[in-house]
């Protein structure tokens, strides 16, 4: 597991993070007892409790000092994505071929304008995952993914989906983003939003195309699956 850092953690993130992992717990939790649920259902629950807890301690870790009152909803916003990609990482895994040697570090990219305004540098900043330190790089071109195992591609660069997914497609690169219908399109992990609430969707065809397994644990949370996993 990657080690946690100190922060605070701005209130509205705090209580975004709440809406996404609690309350679906308890509705899930709701509708078991409705229907009297079999033991494989609380297990579903659980699993989203667990998991849910884990991502919001993560968020404490990754918070910094809050941002001005004029920017806290996006810098917020920015701050749970960050924690999600943080986490991301953990359920996730990636061919040795991903990696130069045993000894390299585990390296996020984003491509053009930064959406996180260095959230995410300072964010993974002296952890590590899987015994690999963390390192940021910010990339202008799509051609500059080769070294990458987390891509992060924001809404400025929806001019250039296409060619960046295109370019990242059979390489061991996780591709996250927050465009609409990202995961349709052929991206790996697309944040949606849904009633207020940041959720994800994942596209098992792509990740299988980029030789990545992902856990059964990060399907469960995920708002749609596309394709159907097979040995995760």
């Amino acid at each position: 597991m990657a080690e946690a850092g100190g922060g605070s953690l701005d209130p509205l993130a705090n209580l975004i993070a709440e809406r996404e992992f609690l309350d679906p717990v308890n509705d899930k939790r709701r509708r078991c007892r409705a229907r009297q649920a079999d033991t494989r259902c609380w297990r579903v629950a659980d699993v989203r409790r667990r998991l849910g807890a884990t991502v919001l301690a993560a968020f404490v870790s990754l918070a910094g000092a809050g941002p001005a009152p004029g920017q806290a909803n996006a810098a917020s916003e920015y701050q749970v994505k960050a924690a999600f990609l943080f986490h991301f990482a953990q359920f996730v895994e990636w061919p040795p071929e991903a990696f130069e040697n045993a000894g390299a570090p585990f390296t996020y990219c984003t491509m053009g304008e930064d959406p996180f305004h260095g959230v995410l540098d300072e964010g993974l900043s002296g952890k590590t995952i899987g015994g690999r330190t963390l390192r940021v790089r910010h990339l202008k071109e799509p051609r500059e993914e080769q070294g990458c195992q987390l891509l992060f591609l924001g809404t400025s660069e929806k001019k250039r989906l296409s060619a960046a997914i295109a370019t990242a497609s059979g390489s061991a690169v996780l591709t996250v983003g927050e465009t609409e219908h990202f995961a349709q399109e052929g991206g790996i992990i697309g944040f949606c939003r849904e009633q207020n609430k940041i959720r994800f969707e994942i596209n098992l065809d792509a990740a299988e195309k980029a030789k990545l397994k992902i856990s059964a644990k990060l399907l469960a949370l995920a708002k749609t699956v596309i394709g159907n996993p097979r040995g995760n």
